[in-house]
C-alpha cells in the first residue's frame, strides 16, 4: 500500500469516526444502528491496518510510555464501570462507557499506523494534523452546502426563531463550532511548518465561516486563542499586524451578531443562564451524593436536574461538574491527577513540535469543556480529540530488538 493511499484511506476512517457522533436520523433506532456501522467501521478499520502493518513489519513493537496519563484515564472508566451499580438509569450509563472506551482502540490505532509510518524526517504530528484538518474540512464543507440546500435540516433556530445557527438536528451548534476551530487548529498548525497555500485558502474560510454560522461565542473564544497563539510562536511583524487590522474591522460585526445576540447583554453576563444553573448544582445537586454521583453521565436521580432557580437540563454544559454530578469527588479527584499527569508528559517531551499541536488541539477542546459536553462529557468528539493528545505522548513504536536487549539486561 502506498503512502498516499494509507492518507486517504486514514482520512476517511476519521471522517466516518467523527460523522459518527452526529444524529444523523430524527428516529432514534436509525441513528443508533448508524452510530453502531460508523464505529464498527472507523474502529475496525484502523485496528485491522495497525494489525497488517504490525505483521509485515516484525521488527517493531508497540509500546505504551508515560504511562501514568492513560492508567489515570483508566481508572476513571473503572470508577465509571462500577458507578452502573448505583447509577439512576444503569442503560444509559452502560451505553455512555461503551462509547467513551471503544474510541480508545481508535486513537491507539490510529497512533500506532502514524508511528509506523512516519518518515524519520517528517515532523511529529504533521501526518495527524493534515488526517484532522481533512476529515473535519469535509465535515464543514457538507453541513455548509446544507445549509443553503436544506436550511430546515441543517439550521437550528435559536432565540424565538430569530437567531438561525450552523447544526440543526445533527449536532449542538457549539459542538460544531469546537469542530471548526480543531480543524482551523490543525491547519494552522501544519500551516507553522509547511507554508500550505492551497490548504490554507481553501481551508481557512471554510472553517471561519462555519465557525460564523454557528454563532458560538465559546468556539469564537477559543479560535481568537488559536489565533493568538499562532501569531505568539510566528514572529512575523506582518503577519501580526494584519491579524490586529482585521481584528478590529471584524469587532463591530462579531460583538454585534455572535457575542451579544438581540442586543441581550444579560444573556451574555449570565453564560446564557449557565451561571445560575452551575449554581444549583454544586450547591442543590452536589449535596445528595457527594461522593460517587449520580452514576456515570448521570446528574440527578431523574433524567432532568431541576431547581426553582434555573431551567432544567440533562447535561450540566461544563464538563468538570459533570465529572462532580457522575462520580462525585472520587471522580472529580481523579480527573484532577489524570489531567495533570498529561500536562507532565506534556511538559517533560522532547518534541517541540508535539508540545506545539497539543497546545493547539487542547485550546478549542478545553474551551469547549467549560461550556458544553467537553472531554469528559457525554460522548462526543471532543472526547475523542481529547484521548488523542493524551496518548500522543504514549503510544510509541520500536524496534524488536530493543525490547529483546533490556529483557536480557533485566
Amino acid at each position: 500500500m502506498s503512502k498516499r493511499s494509507l492518507h486517504i484511506i486514514l482520512v476517511c476512517l476519521m471522517f466516518l469516526k467523527i460523522l459518527g457522533f452526529f444524529t444523523l436520523s430524527e428516529s432514534i433506532a436509525i441513528t443508533r444502528l448508524l452510530k453502531i456501522i460508523l464505529r464498527l467501521l472507523s474502529t475496525g478499520g484502523v485496528v485491522l491496518l495497525l494489525g497488517m502493518l504490525l505483521n509485515k513489519r516484525k521488527s517493531k513493537v508497540l509500546l505504551f510510555e508515560n504511562i501514568l496519563s492513560p492508567v489515570a484515564y483508566l481508572f476513571y472508566l473503572i470508577l465509571g464501570v462500577c458507578s452502573v451499580f448505583w447509577s439512576t438509569n444503569p442503560s444509559y450509563s452502560i451505553l455512555q462507557l461503551f462509547m467513551t472506551s471503544e474510541s480508545l482502540f481508535f486513537v491507539v490505532g490510529l497512533l500506532g499506523i502514524l508511528q509506523l509510518t512516519r518518515d524519520k524526517e517528517s515532523i511529529p504530528g504533521i501526518e495527524l494534523s493534515m488526517h484532522l484538518s481533512k476529515s473535519i474540512f469535509a465535515l464543514c464543507l457538507v453541513f455548509l452546502i446544507g445549509s443553503f440546500i436544506n436550511p430546515d435540516k441543517f439550521m437550528r433556530l435559536t432565540h424565538g426563531g430569530e437567531v438561525a445557527r450552523l447544526g440543526g438536528f445533527m449536532m449542538n451548534p457549539n459542538e460544531m463550532g469546537m469542530l471548526s476551530m480543531v480543524g482551523f487548529a490543525a491547519l494552522l498548525f501544519q500551516w507553522n511548518y509547511e507554508r500550505c497555500w492551497k490548504m490554507m485558502l481553501v481551508f481557512a474560510p471554510v472553517f471561519l465561516y462555519a465557525l460564523i454560522l454557528t454563532g458560538s461565542r465559546s468556539s469564537l473564544g477559543g479560535g481568537l486563542l488559536i489565533i493568538g497563539l499562532y501569531l505568539l510562536i510566528s514572529g512575523n511583524k506582518k503577519i501580526q499586524l494584519a491579524a490586529v487590522i482585521g481584528g478590529f474591522l471584524a469587532f463591530p460585526y462579531v460583538v454585534s451578531n455572535i457575542i451579544v445576540k438581540q442586543g441581550d447583554l444579560q444573556e451574555v453576563l449570565s453564560m446564557t443562564g449557565r451561571i445560575p444553573f452551575w449554581k444549583a448544582l454544586l450547591t442543590e445537586g452536589l449535596s445528595q451524593s457527594p461522593y460517587f454521583g449520580f452514576g456515570f453521565m448521570r446528574i440527578a436521580w431523574t433524567d432532568y436536574f431541576s431547581s426553582v432557580h434555573t431551567y432544567a437540563a440533562k447535561m450540566t454544559h461544563n464538563t468538570f461538574i459533570q465529572v462532580l454530578m457522575n462520580l462525585g469527588l472520587v471522580g472529580g479527584v481523579i480527573v484532577l491527577f489524570q489531567m495533570l499527569f498529561t500536562f507532565r508528559n506534556v511538559i517533560i517531551s522532547t518534541s517541540r513540535p508535539l508540545q506545539l499541536f497539543f497546545a493547539f488541539i487542547y485550546i478549542p477542546i478545553f474551551i469547549n469543556s467549560i461550556t458544553e459536553f467537553g472531554i469528559f462529557g457525554e460522548s462526543n468528539f471532543g472526547i475523542l480529540f481529547y484521548q488523542l493528545l493524551i496518548f500522543l505522548f504514549v503510544v510509541q513504536i520500536v524496534p524488536r530488538r530493543k525490547i529483546e536487549r533490556l529483557r536480557a539486561i533485566n
